[in-house]
């Protein structure tokens, strides 16, 4: 019996009688953590970097040996030529006015089904759901074709409801908010039952309201979805004020030369909204992922 309490305390021991030692290897490790976090951000923040520094170049400073990082001369002519030669801003205004409302059109619709598959037990409510998720093994490129024929035969080609109908529908962002209704006890809603709610109150009064983690991270991916798309644009779309800035952005990259300032300038346009989108909701990033119990 000695011998096994003398065991069992034993580490406790080793740590409390080399205090110095157990401090000295957590600041190593806690060092090292550090240090693979720095280089890890530095290979991130690099590519933004010199995109940024290349936009801010002349032609003649653009493909210098050696690179230049910090452009000498900086300039700002890059972008001003990007607005005279392209509508920049009638791109910026279809790619918000098609993010926007897909972002919204899926709010809606991934919202009402995620309840639905969570709470309305109907016969054979699982499979149904099982089906839905099978969507998501389908490649967007399978799908493209057919899609496009309906398209035309409604007479939906170079239209925004074209852009923005196809998108409005996500199996997985009804997937991340059925899992994140389920973390909601289910008690909240039978004390509403009880005091005369009906579901559709229950759905705008309780659900949504304890959800705002899920459907800030929904509205993340799904504004970041619609707003990089390049190849549902670039078959539905013909005319040049209906681009979207992926589709426009393809157009300065020529057969033969291509302005890579230029390039990058308009690379830097369709950086910054979902730059300040995600710092605006990052804080409400991680809790969407630890209510829908995604892992990344």
């Amino acid at each position: 019996m000695n011998d096994q309490s003398s065991q069992a305390i034993s580490p406790t021991i080793l740590i409390t009688s080399c205090p110095g030692s157990y401090r000295l290897k957590r600041r190593v490790s806690q060092a090292v953590l550090y240090l693979l976090l720095i280089l890890g951000a530095l290979v991130m923040i690099i590519p933004f970097a010199w995109m940024i520094s290349t936009s801010l170049k002349t032609d003649q400073y653009v493909l210098t040996i050696p690179p230049q990082l910090i452009p000498n001369p900086a300039t700002l002519d890059s972008y001003l030529r990007l607005f005279e030669l392209y509508p920049i801003g009638r791109m910026l205004f279809n790619s918000l006015f098609v993010a926007g409302l897909t972002t919204l059109g899926q709010l809606v619709t991934c919202s009402m089904a995620a309840y639905a598959f969570a709470r309305l037990k109907f016969r054979g409510h699982n499979l149904v759901f099982l089906f839905y998720l099978a969507t998501m093994m389908v490649p967007f490129q399978v799908t493209i074709t057919p899609l496009f024929i309906l398209m035309r035969i409604f007479g939906w080609i170079n239209t925004y409801q074209g852009l923005i109908l196809p998108g409005v529908f996500s199996a997985f962002g009804t997937f991340m908010l059925r899992q994140a209704f389920l973390t909601i006890p289910v008690e909240y809603e039978e004390a509403a039952y009880m005091d005369g709610a009906s579901p559709l109150t229950i759905f705008l009064r309780i659900i949504l309201p304890l959800s705002k983690p899920a459907l800030a991270t929904l509205t993340v991916f799904a504004f970041m979805g619609s707003w990089n798309a390049f190849l549902w644009p670039l078959f539905i779309v013909r005319e040049q004020t209906l681009m979207t800035l992926p589709v426009g952005l393809a157009t300065l990259q020529g057969r033969w030369l291509t302005e890579w300032n230029l390039v990058m300038a308009g690379t830097v346009i369709t950086v910054l909204p979902m730059l300040l989108l995600y710092l605006f909701a990052q804080k409400y990033i991680v809790q969407g992922f630890v209510m829908s119990g995604l892992k990344g």
